[in-house]
């Protein structure tokens, strides 16, 4: 019923730049239910509406962010079964991986050609010289993913190095805001600007940790849904389980597991929380998680697909649509959560 009726798409501005990613994100939870696809009318609308931001450098964007659009809209034509379709994906996929931090970079507005010291190496970000994120390369790696792209490709070679760079590790972090962390999850960035580059940023508050020494300090805080997209990206790049790497991620997980709020941000982007634990723990592959204690045994065992479905049962309105938790990031958006809900509710039952 929010569809446009002009357009195809959903959240369309007038007289503004669009984002198709928001139609992107509501297809893709459509095309994954097993009795809709491309001939249903209201997906062939939206689905015309993407094709008509495709642009001359492939990607599908309305001006701005292109990765952030393009990377959904590329999720979402992957479950199209159309010629059409079809003709977007590699030209999509090519203008993804030419936004990535690298040795060949295009060094244009959107990127810079850096070779693996730099902190930015391996990421993308929301354009303009500013910094690449995790948010933006965990929604690039989805696209490509789910579009077929070999977990080979150097596109998630070089995105390990820079996933590494934001792990709240010293055993695998080179940064020195992860010197004697021990947390394992995620932060957001490298720096929070092409100026401060190396300084790493968080979008939680920071914690006091201690240290082997006994001393404590202030640092930055590995957070909910960044864990849960750098995991989930370890995993498309198809990282061996017991790599270091996954394994801290997923110990921090254990020791964070929880669908009351997204940890280390409260009701922050708790949508994009549930849509991005719900994804990393279907690719994870597992019914069950157990969590860790404090003192390191094993605590309580969860079903997450039930919990996350029990969880979202009481966000839902009469009308479908979900509950306003929070308005950081759109999340006062009716649109946009319920666009992430039911793609959580969709990998839950998958």
């Amino acid at each position: 019923t929010q569809q446009d009726e002009a357009t195809g798409g959903w959240m369309v501005a007038d007289g503004r730049p669009s984002f198709p990613a928001i139609s992107g994100l509501v297809l893709t939870g459509m095309l994954m239910e097993p009795d809709i696809d491309a001939t249903d009318p209201t997906v062939a609308s939206g689905v015309a509406y993407l094709l008509s931001m495709r642009q001359p450098d492939g990607g599908i964007y309305d001006r701005v962010l292109p990765n952030y659009n393009t990377a959904i809209c590329l999720s979402a034509l992957a479950k199209v079964n159309r010629p059409e379709a079809a003709e977007a994906i590699e030209p999509a996929q090519r203008f993804l991986k030419g936004l990535q931090y690298a040795e060949d970079a295009a060094d244009s507005e959107e990127t810079l050609r850096v070779g693996p010291d730099h902190p930015f190496y391996g990421g993308v970000g929301y354009g303009g010289h500013g910094r690449p994120d995790l948010s933006n390369l965990s929604l690039m790696l989805q696209g490509l993913h789910d579009s077929g792209l070999d977990c080979d490709d150097e596109s998630f070679q070089r995105a390990l190095v820079f996933l590494s760079r934001l792990q709240m590790h010293d055993t695998v972090n080179d940064m020195a805001y992860a010197d004697g962390s021990s947390q394992g999850g995620f932060v957001y960035a490298t720096g929070p600007s092409g100026d401060e580059e190396r300084a790493g940023e968080s979008k939680a508050p920071m914690i006091e940790e201690t240290l082997d020494d006994g001393t404590s300090i202030s640092r930055l805080r590995a957070y909910g849904s960044m864990t849960y997209a750098g995991f989930k990206s370890y995993l498309f790049a198809n990282l061996d389980r017991s790599d270091p790497r996954v394994t801290l991620a997923i110990d921090w997980i254990r020791r964070h597991y929880t669908l009351e709020e997204n940890p280390g941000l409260g009701t922050d982007g708790m949508y994009y929380y549930f849509v991005t634990f719900s994804r990393a723990m279907d690719a994870w592959g597992v019914d069950r998680i157990t969590d860790i204690n404090p003192d390191g045994s094993s605590g309580a065992t969860h079903d997450w697909a039930n919990d996350l479905i029990d969880r979202l049962s009481t966000l839902q309105n009469p009308d479908g649509s979900f509950k306003s938790l929070d308005d950081r990031w759109m999340e006062d958006n009716p649109v946009l959560i319920t666009a992430y809900a039911l793609l959580a509710l969709q990998y839950a039952i998958d």
